[in-house]
């Protein structure tokens, strides 16, 4: 295909994904809003999924869902994904049913508009503060105890090479796991890094989403001493799944 070509295809594209992502969200603001104000959590979520379906099935990607178990997933439990994409999110609401929780970075509570409406549903951390941290872990374990499932990324940020190479998991979502006995199941996303890239500028190109869930790991009979292992296990199972076709970021298109 001429570069000219190429290049007004990957913007319109761009411009289309965005569209389809910002158009739900703008036209359920109040609802959401209200929603937040009332304290309607589990109403929020099922809103927020809604609009991740929406999102996705309006990009026209194909998406991939595997189960390794098709058994259902004991609940509570916490799914630990790995962390190459801002659309990992919305895939994640996609594909797992009912109530479910997330952890994520306390800049998001700063997004405009959606940030409280983030934060409200949800569990920000922020990591600087050692008491802030332990007050965001409080919380989630309390709400797995009352049945509520949760999905962290362990690695804490994007890596630097998603789909290659997981960065060093972090403990929290462990000793969260262990010490609330709740199981964990591993998550792979190998590919979203490919339809939305971290990177300077916005840059999205049509491209196949792939999850997989992957069999539960139970921790009950665990301490904090297996922890290691634990983290060893889980990310060998999520790099199993990381494919040839999902190494290195898209280039960006140019127009010469």
């Amino acid at each position: 295909m001429p570069a000219f070509l190429r290049y007004i295809g990957h913007r319109l594209y761009t411009t289309w994904a965005t569209f389809w992502f910002v158009l739900p969200f703008v036209v359920t603001y109040p609802v959401q809003w209200l929603l937040h104000k009332l304290g309607r959590r589990r109403q929020l979520h099922a809103l927020n999924r809604a609009w991740a379906k929406v999102s996705i099935f309006m990009w026209g990607v194909p998406v991939e869902v595997v189960r390794e178990d098709a058994s259902p997933v004991p609940q509570p439990c916490i799914y630990l994904s790995n962390h190459g994409s801002y659309v990992d999110i919305l895939l994640l609401f996609k594909t797992i049913p009912g109530f479910l929780n997330m952890m994520g970075k306390d800049s998001l509570a700063k997004t405009p508009l959606w940030g409280p409406l983030f934060a409200g549903t949800y569990v920000v951390v922020n990591r600087g503060s050692a008491v802030a941290r332990g007050r965001s872990f409080a919380q989630a374990r309390q709400e797995l105890l009352q049945g509520r499932p949760l999905a962290v990324f362990p690695e804490g940020t994007i890596g630097d090479r998603p789909g290659e190479a997981l960065a060093p998991l972090l403990d929290g979502a462990f000793q969260l796991a262990i010490s609330t006995g709740v199981p964990i199941v591993p998550v792979s996303m190998p590919l979203n890094h490919r339809f939305m890239p971290s990177v300077k500028g916005l840059r999205v190109r049509y491209a196949k989403l792939r999850i997989v869930f992957h069999a539960p790991i139970e921790t009950k009979s665990l301490t904090i001493a297996d922890i290691p292992a634990l983290k060893a296990q889980v990310a060998a199972q999520i790099s199993d799944d990381f494919l040839p076709e999902g190494r290195g970021i898209p280039e960006p298109s140019r127009w010469r």
